[in-house]
């Protein structure tokens, strides 16, 4: 499922809220200040892509939740972007190494903090 970054931002809210109407979610993009039926549009948009639903109502507003996790769809968009650059991770990595957004001494951080994959299954992820 492909969500813009505006619905990325809406389910981020819904994220940290675990749940909320309509107003909860316009409120907490304050900083952006949307109209309410902007949200409201977005929101149904979720809906009907399957990515929140209606828990029920609280007063006259529906109340929504997320259906996806955030790592889900962090995964997907990762997937999506390694697909841009040939479904290898080195022209990313060697990218941000250069723009400066990535440290040797984060990869190093890396290293120590990812799991220990057979070298079967790195070969398997080349293919």
């Amino acid at each position: 499922m492909r969500l813009s970054r505006f619905e990325l931002e809406v389910l981020d809210v819904l994220w940290e809220l675990g749940e909320g109407s309509v107003r909860q979610v316009q409120d907490a993009l304050s900083d952006r200040s949307p109209a309410y039926t902007t949200v409201q549009t977005i929101v149904l948009r979720l809906e009907a892509k399957g990515a929140v639903k209606r828990k029920g109502k609280s007063g006259n507003a529906f109340v929504f939740a997320p259906t996806v996790t955030k790592k889900s769809q962090i995964r997907r968009l990762l997937d999506e972007l390694l697909d841009l650059v040939g479904g290898s991770p080195q022209p990313l990595v060697a990218q941000l190494l250069e723009s400066g957004k990535l440290t040797l001494d984060d990869l190093k951080a890396l290293e120590t903090t990812a799991p220990k994959t057979s070298s079967k299954k790195k070969k398997e992820r080349r293919k």
